[in-house]
């Protein structure tokens, strides 16, 4: 580990930071991943981030210099797991809704994690939030259009897994630099990579589609992942969920701009309902 990368893990402000950039990168590149799901399919594309992130990840911090535990290899399988199923799931949320929706509904996971692990009155107030911002987004009644159910049960399965991706990711934040990134990563690749050349075939060797894969998967794991990992070496699960929660807003301008997706104006105050609960419960 770096000295640059030491003095992030021991800054608060410089956790912050990186989380958001992390952010800003993965929407960015989940948004130019879209483009590619009508040519090599979601589970495709899921392939590239995630197959490729690993070659990346392990070249990079080579973490088998370092042999794990038992306990940290169980860890660690769960957690590569539950990013490869996050990565599928999402991705098909947003192959059937706009990618601001299926955020918001996605970060109901980091939400709930931090509301359990916080006990005040205030957060009361940040569910009532989420769940009046969810009501407004979901499926349920004719006052905004209607969304693809189907999407939205992706979107809700991401979300579980995003909660699991928090309270496995601290469990295993204090292994030494990117190790418990890059095995994670690879733990993903052999659950998704086989499903998406099952699905994909040959398609997936087009050199232009590798070298956009590549691009996505720097954007939307390589890079975000490693920069939260340092992150939650400082941060606690409750504040790191509180800097998630800038996620759906991000997600959503992502989307108008790289894709055109233009959302309602309840579909707008729905989404700022839900960051503003995410943020209320680790507000400080």
């Amino acid at each position: 580990m770096g000295d640059e990368a030491k003095r992030l893990a021991g800054s608060p402000l410089l956790a912050g930071l990186a989380l958001l950039c992390s952010q800003l990168s993965l929407n960015a590149g989940a948004a130019f991943a879209k483009h590619l799901f009508p040519k090599i399919g979601v589970e495709g594309v899921t392939a590239y981030r995630v197959g490729i992130s690993a070659l990346i990840m392990l070249a990079m911090f080579r973490p088998w210099r370092t042999p794990l535990t038992w306990k940290q290899a169980v860890n660690v399988a769960i957690y590569g797991s539950v990013i490869g199923l996050m990565n599928l799931l999402i991705y098909r949320a947003f192959a059937r809704i706009p990618m601001g929706v299926a955020v918001a509904i996605e970060v109901a996971g980091p939400l709930t994690v931090a509301v359990l692990s916080s006990h005040r009155p205030r957060d009361f107030v940040a569910v009532c939030l989420a769940v009046a911002g969810l009501y407004f987004l979901l499926p349920i009644h004719g006052h905004v259009d209607q969304l693809d159910p189907v999407g939205v049960a992706y979107a809700a399965g991401a979300a579980v897994c995003w909660a699991l991706y928090i309270v496995y990711g601290k469990r295993i934040s204090s292994m030494s630099g990117g190790q418990s990134v890059a095995w994670g990563m690879l733990a993903a690749s052999l659950f998704i990579v086989p499903i998406g050349v099952a699905h994909s075939g040959e398609a997936l060797l087009t050199p232009a589609f590798l070298l956009a894969g590549a691009t996505i998967a720097v954007m939307s794991s390589a890079l975000p992942y490693t920069l939260e990992m340092i992150s939650m070496r400082t941060l606690s699960s409750r504040t790191f969920s509180m800097f998630s929660s800038a996620a759906p807003a991000l997600s959503a301008l992502a989307g108008m701009v790289v894709l055109g997706e233009h959302l309602t104006l309840t579909q707008w105050l729905a989404i700022a309902a839900i960051v503003m609960a995410s943020a209320l419960t680790s507000l400080r």
